[in-house]
């Protein structure tokens, strides 16, 4: 471990070296990598350790979170960061240009930065979610690029299992209070751990990637105005229904994006959602069809197609995003890369919206933090 302390130190002090003694004529001689080059951070964006180096403020984080032994069927999600930013290769700040926001995330105001994994054990879940829990509470502790907005970085998690939203929405609710969640998923998510009947139960049986939104709810992180879009999962009976009615879910279905159109889901979405209030957008890569997502863990066929999906982020982007995450891509099980590159599609498409609609207004915070100078 201490061998592993001193390497990070050692990579980010070559790195920040090497930044500030850069030659002009050398960066324009031989800056400039095709696509295919290069270190796979995602879309060729800054890398630093944003958990060891407290100095270098950043608006928005792209962080992985390697972590899948939270899942009821088949693993391998923990190589989902990686896969996610080999797919994001093509996108770049030279040819970010989003035509339908008019807008080029990689190259505006915010300084977006690729913040590396976040390190979690595979061994332990009790002890990975309190990784989990201390990580996102220290990147909460870091500056934006604005001095002038005390509001802390935003962060897109790519993971790794569902359950990875709940320690990130712990840490968002010592800063935001309670937030909307916007889910995009085949499944519900809200199920109650005696929906998995064992005779051998613990704490931390309790959490998986099906159970994190009912945990969440029971630890009173989120509101009473939040979303499912893309639901098309089997269920035990009504019970699982009526359990999720209780946690505040609005429930818009898989089918409803032929039978009343995505601008049908756009508007119940907004209708929903309260746009000056903190929201969370998280999407489970299972809510595309298997056609379009086969490196999931838990398919579920008759979903929707990427454009829709892409479409229904466009048609929200004024919601009041304080956290995202890409979570469930499992490479292992994926064909040409078809999976991942919508997930890294899915992560641009949201970037877009955050740093689109500027920084985040400091009179949505519950707690400013006083940052270290």
């Amino acid at each position: 471990m201490q061998f592993l302390k001193s390497l990070v130190l050692a990579t980010t002090m070559v790195l920040t070296s090497a930044n500030e003694t850069s030659d002009p004529k050398l960066v324009e001689i031989w800056g400039d990598l095709w696509p295919f080059q290069g270190i796979n951070t995602f879309a060729h964006l800054d890398h630093f350790s944003c958990l060891v180096d407290k100095t270098i403020p950043f608006d928005v984080g792209i962080i992985g979170v390697p972590f899948d032994t939270a899942v009821s069927y088949r693993p391998g999600a923990r190589f989902g960061p990686r896969a996610i930013r080999a797919a994001s290769q093509r996108q770049t700040s030279l040819r970010g240009f989003n035509p339908r926001a008019m807008f080029n995330p990689y190259d505006s105001w915010a300084k977006v930065v690729d913040c590396g994994d976040l390190p979690v054990t595979p061994m332990d879940n009790s002890l990975a979610f309190r990784q989990m829990n201390a990580g996102f509470e220290e990147l909460l502790l870091r500056r934006q690029s604005t001095s002038e907005n005390k509001v802390p970085p935003r962060f897109v998690l790519l993971g790794g299992d569902h359950s990875i939203l709940l320690p990130h929405i712990r840490a968002l609710n010592k800063v935001y209070g309670p937030v909307n969640i916007i889910h995009f998923d085949a499944h519900l998510d809200t199920w109650s751990p005696d929906k998995y009947p064992s005779y051998w139960h613990s704490e931390q049986s309790e959490l998986n990637h099906g159970s994190m939104l009912w945990k969440a709810h029971e630890e009173g992180l989120t509101t009473k105005t939040n979303i499912h879009a893309g639901i098309r999962t089997k269920l035990s009976g009504l019970i699982d229904l009526e359990d999720d009615d209780s946690q505040d879910f609005i429930r818009i279905e898989a089918d409803d994006i032929w039978l009343k159109g995505p601008e049908y889901v756009i508007k119940k979405i907004l209708d929903v959602v309260p746009k000056d209030t903190p929201s969370y957008i998280s999407v489970d890569i299972d809510v595309l069809d298997p056609g379009f997502a086969s490196g999931t863990g838990t398919q579920e066929p008759g979903g929707w197609l990427p454009r829709e999906l892409i479409h229904i982020l466009r048609g929200i982007e004024e919601l009041t995003i304080v956290g995202a995450d890409i979570v469930e891509v499992a490479p292992a099980y994926d064909y040409a890369e078809v999976t991942a590159t919508n997930g890294a599609q899915v992560a641009y498409e949201i970037l877009t919206s955050m740093v689109k609609k500027g920084a985040i207004d400091p009179s949505v915070v519950k707690i400013i933090h006083t940052f270290e100078q």
